[in-house]
């Protein structure tokens, strides 16, 4: 078993600008086992996967201690880099961030997507304020000895329709980007982002490696490299796709018993 440091420098490394690595996103350790045997380097949870699998919407509405054990079993079943859709850390104040990401830590996770809106609400924390708590984030993980790979999340991409998307809406989260690297976050994450060019005017922006979401319309593996990035999720898709096949497998064995 690689120790728990190692496998937080081998996620790392895995993130390089123009190579993105693939993160095909799991809920359980039995996902986690089919992706890793499917040739993953590392594996990654989404919340509303997690959430939904066990019967709770997204949005921090499973209860801590049941996705902290959720993730203990994951890094238990696979022996590669587990990264943690963490949201808001189930906390507001930095306090709460910094004890919360130690407790996240003790299952053996090595990284951590943690999201700028404000949970349960439409809202994003002011620039200020989550600069904070990334920067709590970051704390947490100094204190617990851990160099985790903070994926510092936007939502202001996902809160409006991608013809809506703009340089303004670019500028913003460039500044954001900016604030969250100051603060100690490793990447920055830009669901709902599809436009080629400001894409690449997102990665040639920031030092940060830039995450994007394999989203349907969103450009293909191949062209997001080529335009920088670093990172490639799937976020919800795969268990709506899973939930979908087994929907129709049983409906066609519940009709064939007709």
């Amino acid at each position: 078993m690689i120790n728990q440091i190692t496998q937080a420098e081998n996620f790392a490394a895995l993130h390089k600008k123009g190579e993105p690595v693939i993160l095909y996103n799991i809920w359980d350790a039995g996902s986690a086992g089919a992706v890793r045997d499917a040739g993953a380097k590392a594996v990654a949870t989404g919340s509303a996967p997690v959430a939904m699998a066990q019967g709770f919407g997204d949005g921090e509405n499973i209860p801590l201690e049941t996705a902290l054990d959720n993730a203990e079993r994951i890094t238990a079943a696979v022996d590669l880099p587990v990264s943690l859709d963490f949201e808001g850390a189930y906390a507001k104040d930095v306090l709460g961030v910094a004890a919360n990401v130690q407790r996240a830590l003790k299952t053996g996770v090595v990284g951590f997507n943690f999201e700028d809106q404000i949970v349960g609400t439409s809202d994003l924390y002011d620039i200020e304020t989550q600069e904070a708590r990334v920067r709590a984030m970051r704390e947490g993980c100094d204190a617990a000895g851990i160099p985790a790979f903070i994926n510092a999340r936007t939502d202001i991409f996902l809160k409006a329709k991608p013809d809506t998307h703009d340089n303004a809406m670019l500028d913003d989260a460039m500044a954001r980007a900016k604030a969250y690297a100051d603060a100690g976050a490793s990447g920055f994450f830009a669901p709902g982002l599809k436009d080629e060019a400001l894409i690449a005017r997102l990665c040639e922006s920031t030092d940060l490696p830039v995450n994007i979401i394999a989203l349907p319309g969103t450009p293909d593996t191949a062209t997001l490299a080529s335009l920088g990035v670093a990172r490639i999720s799937y976020g919800p898709v795969p268990y709506r796709q899973m939930l979908g096949w087994l929907q129709e497998q049983a409906k066609q064995a519940l009709g064939s018993a007709d």
